[in-house]
């Protein structure tokens, strides 16, 4: 007499759900290292003291809203050389400040150069071509004016 002996079904659910758990376990593994390698940096090193200094920004921007001419920012792109002209009330008075060329997708591009005039011409030969906002900050007759463009080489 022959017995035959049940075959047993061997099942490949509990392998399965242990080898998505390892998988999932191993892809947040993954996300985790690469968040911690990707830098992040802010927009200003003092970001939080220039928030304190909103509200004076926001008064020079409107006082120079207010002037009876605009601040001209132009860019010849043939010449590579940015123009810049305060309005011809201000030629009289002292003007000092300092202009801030912004690159918003790399902060060490930035760099800041002083107003020597009312009337200034600029070169952009060394300047990555790009977005760029150029910040104008000066002072005329004791009044801070802000003006800020944006302008792309």
């Amino acid at each position: 007499m022959v017995t035959t002996v049940p075959k047993t079904r061997t099942t490949l659910w509990p392998y399965a759900i242990i080898a998505v758990f390892v998988l999932f376990a191993g892809y947040i593994g993954f996300m985790v290292q690469q968040a911690m390698r990707t830098s992040v940096d802010l927009v200003s090193a003092d970001y939080y003291k220039q928030e304190l200094a909103y509200t004076q920004r926001m008064e020079s921007v409107a006082r120079t809203a207010a002037l009876p001419a605009p601040v001209e920012l132009t860019h010849d792109a043939a010449a590579q050389e940015l123009a810049l002209q305060l309005p011809p009330t201000l030629a009289g008075q002292a003007v000092q400040g300092q202009i801030h060329f912004f690159r918003p997708s790399n902060q060490k591009l930035d760099f800041i150069l002083p107003l020597q005039s009312a009337a200034q011409v600029l070169s952009t030969r060394k300047m990555q071509p790009g977005y760029w906002r150029v910040r104008l900050d000066f002072t005329a007759g004791n009044q801070a004016y802000f003006v800020e463009k944006e302008l792309t080489i």
